[in-house]
């Protein structure tokens, strides 16, 4: 079977920019790739027909094949160096929260090569058990290990010393911590050998050991690593002498022990540069390391006492990084391909289209308009926080939860299955680490399975039915990125009479919020064409674009929460969760928030008495019944998935007009947790008056306006009966009226 895949090195692209395209291919000789615009999502026959437009470039063409692996997990790499190469007798030390002990071998810190079984290392056996390895290549291998295995999630300090003189290997374990009546006890062992670890120039790696030399990409240093450690590692040190007790405890604590200074090699501190991928040495050689793949730093340490819960006021509490064997920022792939951005072409979504054989792959991207330049009065703006927050979704696949939400059973395709046949993709901010904390990050770089225009109807693939009506209007609209948005803030949307959203932007960072307010104040007309917006605060890296952070903190529909003393960004130090817990709930912004999701069917909407007022008679032009949207592609109906409500208590504007609000939502859409303070009955629709989705508009001081569909199905019932329907009709006739130019008049008290 063909295997094809791939990814490109960025999603906002404006005339004169390259797109570089990665593909991985196995089980062919040749792919093609074409470029392509996507004008409407692959759904089916009561959807528009699926016809992307070819696009002449130079790029279009054959590709010769070749499989590039993906070098998955973190760890810390620190250069080689003279200090470290030339020891003879050493000590290591370390405290070790390791979250997997007993599964497999996981290195610790040392120089240890696999392939060519030299260096040393300081690991966890298969067993969970710390253990001190010397090699001097095949067959003169030397270990010692305690007798007791780690457990999961308690601090020990480990420390191991070789000496070269007598060939004396010690390795110990502390417990630093205890539980009501689980006692635990201290361990050691001991062993002399007429081994000496190899000296060769060979980096000191954190987290994981040298497997040999990479034959393809390399996450660092062109070398694969193996044997990733799971788990939080604080105050790695390294001393050139086979230190007795009292050192060794005078080393773990003080980074300039008193009488150590000359044997110190490094003496490593995390919680500087937390907001980095620098790993600072407070030693004397300033042996400086990198984080790789992104572990996730601003984790609480073995100090930590609950007193401190964020780490930019103390971040002496927060000295450790936790490491995962499936982390992943970048796959690192070698380009295949370029597409550099003609200044005729028009803005829109695109996409590469890879194909061998029966396999086909899509790699979308989004060509914007010159800085500061609008093509058309209107924007749709691409929600690439939320993509990016979801991409690799395995929860679809693994929660036995899906099924139940759904009411039907599941269903997976071909590209589906690639994400099950190789895991090594990477996850979404929706899953868990294999050690079960959650996935705070999540990057772009990547290949992908649900950044698509075929599949399941969620996110890109549902917002291109919002592309689909732009195009059937006559496509007088550019395409902006959220990537851009918290770049170039309120600038990106200045040029703009009207900025449409996606069906589902729930992630944004401050800089984004900001610049929403920004364009409302000065008159902007923002149509919100979705469900579950704004909900959660994100952050994005400092130095790499198209990579986020999501701290799922306190309260929220979550697939998981962040653990006690992490609710804090490591990018920022912002103060994560949802953006009604930050003092921004949603209904501030657009007049509606979140209040229930359900996936088994989805409702209409009832045209209620304020759709009558001479403020929003424009709106309901040619529209003749009361009830709206009672049909659907998505679940057969135009209110449902996840849908938002109006709250004056939350900032909803006392003038703003509800003018529908849907109705007969099933028992599966219960009100979301932060609506619930005692969990006991009345939190379904069938007996909850609180839920429902309300389509709303209002006025903003400046003339502009705020009109909001508060469901993330709404998209999916503007093509139906090709676009001869109310939904098509009074979204047209608000998208007419925000094109205007003049004003909204502010509404009398």
């Amino acid at each position: 079977m063909t295997v094809l895949m791939g990814y490109c090195d960025r999603w906002s692209a404006r005339p004169g920019d390259t797109v570089r395209f990665m593909v991985s291919c196995k089980g062919a000789n040749r792919y093609e790739a074409r470029i392509v615009r996507l004008k409407q999502p692959s759904a089916g026959p009561l959807a528009t027909p699926f016809a992307p437009e070819p696009v002449a470039a130079a790029c279009n063409g054959s590709y010769p094949a070749r499989w590039q692996p993906i070098p998955i997990g973190s760890f810390v790499a620190v250069p080689p160096h003279p200090r470290i190469s030339g020891l003879a007798s050493f000590t290591v030390s370390v405290r070790v929260w390791p979250t997997t002990p007993g599964r497999g071998r996981q290195a610790l810190l040392g120089t240890w090569c696999e392939a060519t079984s030299s260096g040393w290392g300081l690991e966890l056996d298969e067993a969970g058990r710390p253990t001190l390895r010397i090699g001097a290549g095949p067959g003169r291998i030397t270990e010692v290990a305690t007798s007791v295995p780690l457990r999961s999630r308690r601090w020990y300090h480990l420390w191991a010393t070789f000496d070269d003189v007598t060939g004396r290997l010690f390795v110990r374990q502390e417990p630093l911590e205890t539980r009501g009546f689980d006692p635990e006890t201290a361990a050691e062992a001991t062993l002399e050998t007429a081994v000496r670890p190899a000296v060769e120039a060979a980096p000191l790696l954190m987290a994981a050991a040298r497997a040999g030399k990479a034959d393809g990409p390399s996450a660092w240093g062109g070398i694969r690593t193996c044997y990733h450690f799971n788990g939080r590692l604080e105050r790695p040190r390294l001393a050139a002498a086979a230190l007795d007790p009292a050192a060794v405890a005078a080393l773990a604590a003080d980074l300039r022990p008193a009488g150590l200074a000359e044997l110190v090699v490094g003496a490593w501190d995390f919680s500087i540069g937390i907001p980095t991928e620098t790993v600072h040495d407070l030693g004397p050689h300033r042996l400086h390391g990198t984080t790789v793949n992104l572990p996730t730093r601003a984790v609480p340490g073995s100090v930590w006492d609950g007193t401190v819960v964020d780490w930019t006021r103390d971040p002496s509490h927060y000295r450790a990084i936790h490491f995962h064997d499936d982390d992943l920022v970048d796959a690192c792939w070698e380009p295949d391909f370029a597409f550099t951005v003609p200044a005729e072409l028009r803005s829109g979504v695109y996409a590469a289209h890879l194909s061998a054989g029966d396999a086909e792959f899509w790699i979308p991207f989004f060509v914007c308009p010159p800085r500061g330049v609008a093509r058309s009065p209107v924007a749709f703006l691409a929600s690439t926080a939320t993509y990016t927050a979801y991409l690799n979704n395995r929860g679809r696949f693994a929660s036995l939860a899906t099924e139940l939400y759904q009411g039907r059973l599941l269903t997976l395709d071909r590209i589906d299955m690639l994400l099950l046949e190789h895991p090594e993709m990477g996850l979404s901010t929706y899953d868990r680490h294999g050690d079960g904390s959650g996935v705070p990050y999540s990057s772009r770089h990547r290949p992908v399975n649900n950044f698509r225009p075929t599949g399941r109807h969620w996110n890109f693939n549902l917002d291109l039915f919002i592309v689909d009506w732009l195009e059937h209007l006559g496509g007088d609209y550019d395409v902006v990125t959220e990537e851009l948005l918290h770049e170039e803030g309120y600038e990106l949307l200045a040029p703009y009479r009207v900025v449409i959203t996606g069906s589902h932007p729930e992630y944004d960072s401050a800089e984004m919020l900001d610049a929403f307010e920004a364009y409302l104040r000065r008159g902007g007309r923002l149509m919100y064409m979705g469900g579950n917006g704004f909900y959660w605060r994100i952050a994005h890296h400092p130095t790499r674009p198209g990579v986020i952070e999501v701290r799922r903190a306190e309260g929220g529909v979550r697939a998981w929460d962040a653990e006690p003393g992490e609710y804090h960004h490591s990018f920022t130090g912002e103060h994560g969760g949802l953006w009604r817990r930050n003092g921004r709930p949603p209904q501030r912004l657009v007049g509606v928030g979140f209040i229930s999701q359900g996936f088994d069917a989805c409702s209409w909407y009832r045209r209620t008495a304020a759709a009558s007022d001479p403020r929003v008679a424009w709106m309901f032009e040619g529209i003749e019944g009361e009830i709206l949207g009672d049909f659907g592609i998505l679940q057969g109906g135009a209110a449902g998935l996840e849908i938002d409500a109006v709250d004056p208590k939350l900032g909803t504007p006392p003038h703003a007009l509800v003018v529908a609000r849907s109705e007969n939502h099933s028992n599966t859409y219960e009100l979301v947790a932060e609506e619930v303070l005692i969990p006991h009955g009345a939190t379904d629709a069938t007996i909850n008056r609180d839920i429902h989705a309300d389509i709303t508009f209002f006025e903003t001081p400046a003339g502009g306006a705020v009109w909001s569909t508060g469901s993330i199905a709404f998209a999916g019932s503007l093509s139906w009966n090709g676009f001869d329907n109310d939904i098509c009709r009074l979204t047209t006739n608000v998208l007419r009226r925000f094109r205007d130019p003049r004003p909204f008049p502010w509404p009398p008290r």
